[in-house]
């Protein structure tokens, strides 16, 4: 079964919706017509006036047939008669109407004084009846045939229904200008998202026009083709500084193992000191290039591989990383107060060792100073500190200061301390102290007790 397009939904829709409307107000329009009608044929009978002479002439001379005249009166035009508790009748008009228990009871005085109903004549004509007692023993009776009303009411339902039909053709075909006017900037949006599905061209921008929500959805799908395109650009630059960074201890590994199996397949053995040697730097080169993916894989996680977070004692997560920096031969003096936080124990201790780690390799004859207040974390060294120009890229991903390339690292460390504090909304800077040395801030929300947190 072919689906129907959103356009075609949308015109189906506007012509259903003015066709009820319509409908509602036709049948209300006919029953209104038709009240009115009633009412006034019903107040036309109230309205005939009889001389009570003819009255009078009627019962003198009582007959059930339709009367020629009536003591000098013509007959009358209209169904009239004169009728009896016994269901005697004198007919005055030109039709005689048939009797119902209605005029019988009305005649005795006991029904009220007057009535309207559905009647018929003899020949069968439907009537409209106004029965009113005219004394204790008589009742008068006149009536209209109903014919010209159902006339006139099957005449306003073909125009009522004439109108329906043009006002639903009228309506889809407003609709259909209408869902094309207000799906065309739908159809701009379709056409951009077909052709990214088909180039990959996450450039492509939709113009924006007005305020409403079709230019909302289109400043949204900018917002996140950008942000796709962003992210495209964020791993093409990881794989590139990756396969840089990579390049220099794969090609030291390659060169000293060349020199090895060289050695052994010449037979001219290496010196008992430079083979240690060599060995030692091959086993530092592996060292490095098992620390480099593990920095590799922690920031490739992206934003879909978190840990569980929950509420864990930060203080608990300092002491940790404090304890495992003094295992690597750090001298650290930590200060410590109770602070609560919700994340991962493992990345925030990973980001706190990472910092520890960094403090320590540029100040190793001095003490690391670790403070905890109030959810802010620092970490102060003693080492030569940052040039101010190099401050702004710090957390960069293998960046890695020109003073400091000579010392061990993949200009990971700091990106990773990023990562993982974004991770759980806090906030990481760095600065120069003013005696010397850095002091790395990171700043975590949380609370001073467990459980306080909303």
């Amino acid at each position: 079964m072919r689906k129907r397009s959103l356009r075609s939904r949308l015109t189906l829709l506007v012509a259903a919706a003015v066709a009820i409307a319509v409908a509602v107000s036709a049948v209300g329009c006919w029953y209104f017509v038709r009240r009115e009608l009633s009412w006034q044929l019903n107040q036309s009978l109230r309205d005939i006036a009889v001389p009570v002479k003819a009255m009078q002439g009627a019962v003198r001379n009582c007959s059930s047939e339709p009367a020629a005249a009536l003591d000098g009166h013509p007959a009358f035009t209209e169904p009239m008669q004169i009728v009896f508790p016994g269901g005697e009748r004198c007919v005055m008009g030109n039709t005689a109407i048939k009797v119902t228990p209605h005029e019988r009871r009305i005649a005795a005085g006991y029904y009220g004084q007057w009535e309207f109903y559905d009647g018929r004549a003899d020949d069968g004509t439907p009537l409209r009846v106004y029965v009113r007692n005219v004394d204790e023993n008589a009742a008068f009776v006149v009536g209209r045939p109903v014919e010209e009303i159902n006339d006139t009411l099957r005449r306003v339902t073909v125009l009522l229904a004439g109108v329906a039909a043009l006002g639903v053709l009228v309506a889809a075909s407003v609709g259909l200008l209408v869902s094309r006017a207000a799906l065309r900037p739908v159809g701009r949006l379709t056409r951009a998202v077909e052709h990214i599905a088909q180039t990959e061209d996450l450039d492509t921008r939709i113009p924006v026009e007005g305020g409403d929500e079709i230019a909302r959805l289109s400043a949204s799908f900018n917002a996140m083709t950008a942000a796709l395109a962003g992210s495209r650009d964020r791993q093409r630059q990881l794989v590139a500084d990756a396969g840089h960074e990579l390049r220099t201890p794969l090609t030291t590994l390659r060169t000293n193992i060349d020199l090895l199996l060289r050695s052994e397949q010449t037979g001219r053995s290496l010196d008992p000191g430079a083979k240690e040697r060599l060995l030692v730097n091959v086993k530092a080169q592996f060292a490095e290039l098992t620390t480099l993916v593990g920095d590799l894989l922690q920031l490739a996680r992206g934003d879909t591989d978190h840990e569980p977070h929950a509420e864990l004692a930060f203080q608990q997560v300092v002491t940790a990383a404090v304890e495992r920096a003094r295992l690597r031969g750090a001298e650290v003096a930590a200060d410590l107060e109770p602070w609560y936080v919700v994340g991962g124990a493992a990345s925030l201790e990973r980001a706190v060792l990472n910092l520890l780690d960094n403090a320590a390799k540029f100040s190793p004859d001095s003490e690391v100073e670790v403070t905890l207040r109030d959810g802010e974390l620092t970490v102060r060294d003693h080492g030569p500190g940052i040039p101010e120009e190099e401050l702004p890229h710090v957390f960069d991903r293998f960046w890695r200061s020109p003073s400091a390339r000579s010392l061990p690292g993949s200009g990971l460390g700091l990106a990773i301390v990023h990562q993982a504090v974004q991770e759980v909304g806090g906030e990481i800077r760095l600065r120069n102290a003013a005696d010397g040395g850095v002091v790395a801030t990171m700043i975590l929300p949380g609370t001073p007790a467990p459980g306080a947190r909303a």
